[in-house]
């Protein structure tokens, strides 16, 4: 009898993934190339072009190698810690911070282990070369992922390079994930099919992507969409010995098995594997509002409002004398806004609106029937002066903000600053977003801005109120440089 017959081997057809194989020679080819560009340029900016007559010398009275020797070696080395690493695994490439910092680990140890071994055995390397080499590397290789990145994005957009997704669980579960990775399609991963597991309220038919009904169908699903990935979520048929099932028709070469928690909105660094009793135990970090880290972000808020308010003095002056000679009125337009544990503050704006805009805004919402929603945003508003819209597409009404954070009621990220007409309408979940200070920008700021809806914009906010980090607050804040020198159409 043959292992297939015995069960021992997968049945489902592997299917074609050369795309994965494709993109890591693709990443072989330009991280060998950054390196040999980065460190054979050090030695030569170091040593100059004789350099390979310079020797090092060891505790060994034969010892002496050429530096380029030594460049060879430590390029070969830094192929394989990027390689040992997991640098060039499709589920790590396009991911962002976490491809960065993992280059940045692998680079570390490296640089390391030749301090080490040039300690043991004595062997005495140009501090400079090392010194230099490091950095250099580390910044290039992450520009070169960078630009990879911007082009998977782009790739991804219509489902290429991307992990074939056939997605297993509960109607309401499938539905969830499907929509959020929608949401995100640069992550990579494509939905082909679904195989619905329990009772199904909603008709199979007449899909963007087929529908099976019952566990017993997700082979076949996998071979008729040629799936290379299986993701599991939720539904009362999805035991362990169910899901241990499902596993064995997969191929490890070519298959992937990703098993979805319930949970949403929650950045990587708050979750911890740790197998338990052979369960793999998720460990979520609840998120804390005080501490440490609320101290480093004040300090941080301190002193970038004050180094950018010395920096746009001659701007925030220009910006001044041209909003008092465009129209009638005050230069900045003061209004009350609800900012951390609901406490009201006066925010500052440079004036965009004609006077007394304030008093037309009710009536305005009520025109397009939007005074419902927590979010008082009014299309084409006609209260908007020629100079007013300018400032607000390229962001330059909210500068004057810059004084808000340096004095304490605003950060430089945070959610949206909003009305007290607009709390007032708040439920328990958008509530959460009074738990930090609201900011200058933010993720809906670097998100769509005007173009977003209440749904969007809270979801934004919600999911920076629980993951916020230092390292995710200058991520945002050049992001927001960007979407300001080239704003879109959610600009208005």
């Amino acid at each position: 009898m043959s292992p297939a017959e015995l069960g021992l081997r997968p049945t489902v057809d592997p299917g074609r993934t050369d795309w994965r194989q494709g993109l890591s020679r693709g990443l072989i080819f330009t991280d060998l190339l950054v390196l040999v560009w980065v460190v054979f340029g050090v030695q030569i900016a170091w040593f100059g072009f004789d350099s390979a007559h310079v020797a090092f010398q060891g505790s060994l009275d034969d010892l002496a190698v050429s530096y380029s020797a030594v460049s060879v070696i430590l390029i070969l080395a830094w192929m394989l810690i990027l390689k040992i690493y997991d640098t060039r695994e499709a589920r790590i490439i396009g991911a962002g911070p976490t491809e960065y910092r993992l280059i940045a680990d692998a680079s570390l140890r490296l640089f390391g282990l030749v301090a080490i071994i040039s300690f043991l055995f004595q062997i005495n390397l140009a501090r400079g070369y090392i010194l230099v080499a490091l950095p250099t590397g580390v910044a290039v290789l992450v520009l070169s992922r960078w630009l990879w990145r911007q082009w998977l994005g782009v790739k991804r957009q219509t489902g290429d390079y991307s992990a074939r997704v056939l997605l297993v669980g509960s109607e309401n579960s499938v539905k969830h994930l499907r929509t959020e990775l929608a949401r995100h399609p640069e992550e990579g991963y494509h939905v082909v099919g679904e195989c619905w597991v329990g009772p199904a309220r909603g008709p199979a038919s007449h899909r963007s992507v087929p529908v099976y009904l019952h566990l017993d169908t997700v082979e076949r699903a996998m071979v008729e969409t040629r799936a290379d990935t299986l993701v599991i979520t939720s539904g009362d048929e999805l035991t362990p010995g169910n899901i241990r099932r499902l596993s064995w028709m997969l191929d490890g070469e070519r298959h992937q098995l990703i098993v979805g928690a319930s949970l949403t909105d929650v950045a990587g660094p708050r979750i911890h594997t740790r197998p338990v009793a052979g369960l793999p135990l998720i460990h979520v970090e609840v998120p804390r509002y005080d501490g440490p880290k609320h101290v480093g972000k004040r300090v941080f808020d301190i002193v970038g409002a004050a180094v950018l308010i010395v920096l746009l003095s001659p701007l925030l002056l220009a910006l001044a004398v041209a909003v008092k000679a465009s129209s009638r009125g005050p230069i900045i337009y003061q209004q009350e806004r609800i900012g951390l544990n609901a406490q009201s503050f006066m925010m500052y704006k440079f004036r965009s609106m004609r006077v007394n805009a304030d008093d037309e805004l009710n009536a305005l919402l009520a025109q397009q029937g939007k005074g419902e929603l927590p979010l008082f945003k009014v299309d084409n508003d006609p209260r908007i002066t020629r100079l007013g819209r300018f400032l607000r597409k390229h962001s330059l009404d909210e500068f004057p903000q810059l004084f808000n954070v340096f004095t304490g009621s605003m950060s430089l990220v945070g959610p949206r600053p909003q009305r007290l007409g607009e709390v007032k309408l708040y439920d328990d979940a958008a509530k959460r977003r009074l738990l930090v200070k609201p900011g200058m920008s933010g993720m809906w700021q670097v998100g769509g801005r005007s173009s977003l809806s209440w749904e969007d914009s809270l979801r934004l906010d919600l999911f920076y109120v629980e993951n916020w980090s230092l390292i995710g607050d200058i991520i945002i804040l050049w992001q927001t440089v960007k979407a300001v020198a080239a704003p879109g159409d959610g600009a208005k």
